[in-house]
């Protein structure tokens, strides 16, 4: 059988994502582990202004969003950020750094969501593993629910996306509870409870406003991805070109105004000492503002099923994103294997997992680290750095036209976009947790390592194709 006959054997992606379910995956992706998780960090930065960096971090990612749609909609294939880079520069090192990048990002994320799933589901049982220091359970029920995802995402994106749908509602009706009993304690008053906290600025004295403002964004920002998460999925998303546009905007908005609702509740509800460091915030605003309200035990529950549903979409992206960049050629053709029965890229899946597992028990390592922050902010750290060359490569790409219609974000945006990113990458200006540059560039290093043992067994491969032998030898 030849190469051409075999790759059109391969099955190609289901396309089952319609407007509503893209804008589930949209808003379930967006909202999840870092509101659930990093609240309470994000406040321990800028006080009761809690809001801001919210604020500010949606203005960022609603201007990337731009660029973005003109490229979804432009290339509707899987593959996302690093598909563009390679499109636009077709240098093998770039688009493979930007693709690891990007799948790194995914898996901290979701790395992230199995820690904060794991804290909950101390908190929910009332276990006291975190109080007496048993990180060896935190990690194994971590762990655990990282081979839960992989089995849901292997059994096909129709189920992947029917469970996404029922996690956004659980995490959406999470979000509005906490509001709601937020709201109804400020409104009855309480001996801790005081609304002019949320316009209080308040920030470390070794800070400046501004730079306190400006970490505080930078980890809030991790709260606001997820948005890019479905460029990845343009394959499996019907007419992707025509509601990618209105679904993307629509999901960031609705993030943005309960973001900020929540943040509001959170900081008039609990004092910043009990939110700073607290790896279940919204728990705590919750049993705070109606100690005597049965619901208040369920929120844990409602919080596992939240940040789950985090886990399970970036984990979904990864493994496309690996699937999407084997078709192109950059990465080992192994991955781009589709099942036959689930058509699922089961390959990539188990790849993604095994990188998943093993950086949660990397960072589970030291019990005294606060894991959730570091994780949240070096996904918001690798993101931004994507987000800037993805703002550049859009101006880049405006010399290679396509005939059908698509999005356009014009040339002002993607200029604020590029430089609003670097500026929250720097370490001077972001004010980052020093170990969040440290993990990066040990994944970078990673991802290096691995290019160039694909690039030569690629080299060798193509050598091996192409030695004509002197008819001699075959005597």
């Amino acid at each position: 059988m030849s190469e051409t006959t075999q790759q059109t054997e391969q099955p190609e992606l289901k396309r089952v994502m319609g407007p509503g379910l893209l804008l589930l995956f949209i808003v379930g992706d967006i909202l999840g582990t870092g509101v659930y998780a990093l609240t309470g960090q994000v406040a321990a930065e800028v006080g009761g202004a809690a809001w801001a960096p919210f604020l500010i971090a949606f203005a960022v990612a609603m201007v990337t969003a731009f660029s973005y749609l003109e490229l979804v909609t432009k290339y509707p294939q899987a593959a996302g950020a690093a598909l563009y880079v390679h499109k636009a520069f077709g240098i093998h090192f770039i688009t493979f750094i930007v693709c690891f990048t990007v799948m790194c990002s995914g898996i901290t994320s979701a790395s992230t969501a199995a820690r904060a799933v794991a804290s909950n589901f101390d908190v929910g049982f009332g276990l006291g593993w975190t109080e007496s220091g048993n990180n060896g359970a935190i990690l194994a029920v971590a762990l655990l629910f990282m081979l839960i995802v992989m089995a849901v995402n292997f059994r096909g994106v129709s189920e992947s996306v029917k469970a996404n749908v029922v996690l956004t509602m659980i995490e959406l009706s999470g979000l509005l509870l906490v509001i709601l009993i937020g709201f109804y304690a400020i409104v009855g008053g309480g001996e801790t409870i005081d609304l002019s906290r949320a316009m209080v600025f308040e920030s470390a004295s070794d800070k400046s406003t501004f730079l306190a403002l400006s970490t505080a964004t930078s980890l809030a920002f991790f709260a606001m991805v997820g948005f890019e998460d479905s460029v990845n999925m343009a394959e499996e998303t019907k007419d992707p070109s025509r509601i990618f546009p209105k679904m993307m905007l629509t999901g960031l908005g609705a993030a943005a105004v309960i973001y900020v609702l929540v943040a509001i509740c959170s900081v008039a509800v609990v004092p910043i000492g009990e939110l700073a460091g607290n790896e279940t915030p919204l728990v705590t605003v919750v049993q705070t503002a109606a100690p005597d309200f049965p619901i208040s035990d369920l929120i844990p529950f409602i919080s596992i099923f939240a940040v789950a549903n985090s886990a399970l979409i970036n984990m979904m992206m990864a493994s496309r994103l690996l699937y999407g960049m084997s078709k192109q050629a950059v990465l080992p053709p192994f991955l781009s294997k589709v099942h036959p029965r689930t058509r699922t890229p089961y390959n990539a899946i188990l790849f993604t997992t095994v990188i998943s597992l093993g950086l949660i028990t990397y960072v589970s390592l030291d019990p005294e680290s606060p894991v959730v922050a570091i994780l949240g902010g070096t996904t918001s750290l690798l993101l931004l750095a994507v987000f800037a060359v993805v703002n550049v490569v859009v101006l880049v790409l405006r010399r290679d036209p396509v005939e059908h219609h698509h999005f356009k974000a014009g040339r002002i945006l993607p200029v604020v976009g590029a430089l609003a990113c670097v500026y929250l990458v720097l370490p001077w200006s972001s004010g980052r947790d020093p170990e969040q540059y440290r993990i990066a560039g040990i994944l970078l290093v990673l991802g290096v390592i691995l290019w160039a043992i694909t690039w030569f067994a690629n080299r060798a491969l193509h050598a091996k194709k192409t030695v004509i032998r002197d008819p001699a030898d075959l005597d």
